[in-house]
């Protein structure tokens, strides 16, 4: 199988490298949000309420306005963030449970981000939620980094008050009054601390705004008074019921951006701020879960489409990178980019080839400001395989759509032009047949059938651990 031998050939070029160290190699932190959509920050337009510590971020670094999701729900972004490889070619490209905690794990010999990045002698670390295998299989997380804590599967991250976390191996039993977020954000600061001396990467998936919309009191109240006309509504998810669940949101997101400049005060209190490269993004667009109301925050935007579309709501996300002294303060850029780029980008950062058949470039030179240096795609692809199953291509300004791909797979693909209908609203496929073609041209050659996830929506049976 086409995908098995692509495995083998990246295990090889991992066996074949050696070790080295270099302590002037920079730190990297990669946060990335759960269901966090485009217009879900104030520096990208949000005027509900405010994240002072990430518009920090952009204002001291870069925003890129289009970047892209590695998928537009959870397992699948964080695989394709993990292999460089997009949704037509990874290994997850589904949510799938595994019975009793975990979802469908990833190959033993996969090469992931963690693993190549242990070769230029970075100490890795994650803090948050997994989903890519669960506990004791060979793809726990504690197989790719050298420390993890948090959710391992993505299930129990739906509620903030849990049974239990993970610590490495170690299954971490809580009261269920303590909030999850705040653990996770306390361990990633320790981490910190304990590899100020040496390169760390960092990988931070963090479960706010996700699911529930569980807030400690603190932050939630204040929200209350601010919109009492939503206390009779009930948010219901996993864990407790949440009165006034438009409020608990705006709570969520002033906790996570506390959190955020938390780790920034660190850095700069450990003296190793401007050695570090500091991303935040989010896994896919907005969701409509616990109560949450994306209309009423404007969460998408200017995007059509919420989490599980492959319009742009559903895939596009924000991204601020902040690296003092190499990337210029206050600057944007529109270069097409997605996390399938994430790896070759760090291995660049980290001074390590990328290994071959993986489908990112590297946007290190975006970063820098280098524009004109900047390799870019030929196209973007995206294939979903839930709900009648979709594909996607953006090549240039061009953004293709084709829904109900299982039922089927010859439909007519819309066509946008995303530069005059940021919003996709007016279809023109019938204007530009030669645009079309090409886009099903490309879904076509990007695609590699997988006999574990089909567009015709037949799932293997629930497996157990």
């Amino acid at each position: 199988m086409e995908i098995k031998r692509i495995v083998l050939a990246l295990a090889i070029g991992l066996l074949g490298s050696t070790l080295r160290a270099d302590d002037d190699l920079p730190n990297i932190i990669y946060i990335m949000a759960d269901d966090l959509g485009y217009g879900d920050l104030s520096c990208f337009g949000q005027t509900k309420f405010e994240t002072p510590n990430i518009d920090s971020l952009a204002k001291e670094g870069v925003t890129f306005t289009n970047y892209y999701a590695g998928s537009t729900v959870c397992a699948p972004t964080r695989c394709v963030l993990m292999t460089g490889m997009h949704t037509g070619h990874a290994f997850v490209r589904g949510n799938r449970e595994v019975k009793p905690e975990g979802q469908a794990p990833m190959p033993a010999n996969i090469v992931t981000l963690p693993r190549l990045l242990k070769k230029a002698g970075y100490t890795t670390g994650m803090f948050g939620k997994w989903g890519l295998g669960a506990p004791g299989s060979a793809s726990d997380p504690v197989e790719h980094f050298d420390t993890f804590y948090g959710y391992n599967c993505q299930r129990q991250a739906h509620t903030f008050y849990p049974t239990h976390l993970w610590h490495n191996d170690k299954k971490v039993m809580l009261d269920e009054k303590t909030y999850s977020a705040d653990l996770i954000s306390d361990q990633l600061l320790q981490f910190v601390r304990d590899n100020k001396d040496r390169p760390f990467f960092a990988y931070v998936p963090f479960t706010i705004p996700h699911a529930a919309m569980h807030v400690p009191e603190d932050d939630h109240a204040p929200w209350r008074e601010k919109w009492p006309q939503f206390d009779n509504k009930i948010g219901k998810y996993k864990g407790p019921d949440v009165k006034n669940p438009i409020a608990a949101f705006a709570g969520m997101m002033t906790r996570m951006d506390r959190h955020v400049g938390e780790l920034m005060a660190l850095l700069k209190e450990l003296g190793i701020d401007d050695n570090t490269i500091v991303s935040f993004t989010s896994d896919n667009g907005p969701h409509m879960e616990g109560g949450h109301d994306p209309k009423f925050f404007n969460s998408n935007g200017p995007l059509k489409g919420h989490k599980r579309d492959l319009y742009e709501g559903g895939i596009r996300v924000p991204f601020v990178a902040r690296w003092p002294g190499k990337i210029k303060a206050g600057t944007e850029n529109d270069i097409p980019v997605a996390m399938w780029d994430v790896l070759p980008t760090c291995l660049e950062i980290a001074q390590l080839e990328s290994p071959d058949r993986i489908d990112g470039i590297s946007y290190l030179p975006a970063l820098l400001g280098k524009t004109a240096e900047q390799p870019r795609h030929e196209y973007l692809y995206w294939a979903f395989y839930e709900r009648g199953g979709k594909q996607a291509v953006r090549m240039g300004k061009w953004k293709s759509v084709r829904n109900n791909v299982g039922k089927n797979p010859n439909s007519t693909p819309e066509l946008y032009d995303l530069t005059s209908d940021i919003g996709e609203t007016k279809n023109v496929a019938a204007d530009h047949p030669d645009i079309v073609k090409q886009m099903e041209t490309y879904m076509q050659d990007a695609h590699t059938p997988s006999a574990d996830w089909t567009f015709a929506g037949r799932k293997k049976k629930q497996q157990k651990k």
